[in-house]
């Protein structure tokens, strides 16, 4: 049986979709899509990016949803454990504490046990200072390393 990476999809990746000037990162987001439809990749997403999504207009919420409806396997609610993990990110100063949602994101799908963060933040989540610093903060706490990459580099990575 073949196995198929699990995804935790950050909130850039549902504003991308809907982007509106298609370009390469829209349609790579649609594309991204295209591949949890044909069952490539299993995608997940937790309710702290559910809560950041309902920042977007009446409109453009209704179709996130149904993205998220229609593609998304599991919404997972942020643990203790995943919270835990967000203080060390931030103490340890790999995120900073401005951004904790975003290491609450990275810590949720750590503690999920997910492979791939996919995500466009590149200012605090697909960055090499974020990379080695969650994956060393991870492995000191017992968990494995999580990749973090946007969906071109998952898509390009696959071909």
């Amino acid at each position: 049986m073949k196995y198929i990476p699990k995804l935790f999809l950050e909130t850039t990746v549902f504003n991308f979709y809907f982007e509106g000037k298609q370009g390469q990162k829209q349609k790579d987001a649609i594309r991204l899509f295209e591949e949890i439809s044909k069952g490539k990749y299993e995608a997940y997403t937790s309710e702290t990016v559910i809560d950041e999504l309902r920042g977007a207009s009446g409109e453009k919420f209704k179709k996130m949803k149904v993205l998220l409806d229609n593609y998304i396997k599991k919404i997972v609610i942020p643990s203790q454990e995943a919270r835990r993990m967000t203080s060390i990110y931030i103490l340890k100063g790999i995120i900073p504490v401005k951004s904790k949602e975003d290491a609450l994101h990275i810590a949720t799908a750590t503690v999920n046990k997910y492979d791939i963060i996919i995500s466009y933040n590149l200012g605090h989540i697909v960055k090499i200072k974020t990379i080695i610093g969650t994956g060393l903060a991870n492995l000191h706490e017992g968990y494995r390393q999580i990749g973090l990459s946007t969906p071109t580099e998952v898509l390009e990575y696959d071909r």
